[in-house]
C-alpha cells in the first residue's frame, strides 16, 4: 500500500523559506517520479516541480523557477520542496504525489498516489 505523508507547511512571512518533506512508503523509490502540487482556493491544482525516478532530471513551474529547488532522499525515501523567496500568491495547499514510472512528468494527470497535504500560507 503506497502512503505520501507530507509536512513542513506552515505561515511564513514574504521572502522567508520553508522546506517541505513528503515520506513515501509502499513502492521501490527509484522507480517514482515525484512531483509537488498545490491548489489555492477557489483555483484550480497547479503543478510546481517534478523529480524524476534517479534525481537527475527536475522540472519546475515557472511561477516557481529560481525560488524553489525539489530534491530526493533514496536513503530515507523523502522528496523535498525547499522553497525561499516566498510571495503570498504562494498561499496554498502543498500536495506530494508519486507515479507508477521512473520518467518525470508535469502533469497531475500522469501520477498515481497523492498525500494529504500541508498548508502554506505567506502573509504580505
Amino acid at each position: 500500500q503506497v502512503q505520501l505523508v507530507e509536512s513542513g507547511g506552515g505561515l511564513v512571512q514574504a521572502g522567508g523559506s520553508l522546506r517541505l518533506s513528503c515520506a513515501a512508503s509502499g513502492r521501490t523509490f527509484s522507480d517514482s517520479a515525484m512531483g509537488w502540487f498545490r491548489q489555492a482556493p477557489g483555483k484550480g491544482r497547479e503543478s510546481v516541480a517534478a523529480i524524476s525516478g534517479s534525481g537527475g532530471s527536475t522540472w519546475y513551474a515557472d511561477s516557481v523557477k529560481g525560488r524553489f529547488t525539489i530534491s530526493r532522499d533514496t536513503d530515507k525515501n523523502t522528496v523535498y520542496l525547499q522553497m525561499n523567496n516566498l510571495k503570498p500568491e504562494d498561499t496554498a495547499g502543498y500536495y506530494c504525489a508519486e507515479r507508477r514510472g521512473r520518467y518525470i512528468a508535469a502533469a497531475a494527470t500522469a501520477y498515481n498516489y497523492w498525500g494529504q497535504g500541508t498548508q502554506v500560507t505567506v502573509s504580505s
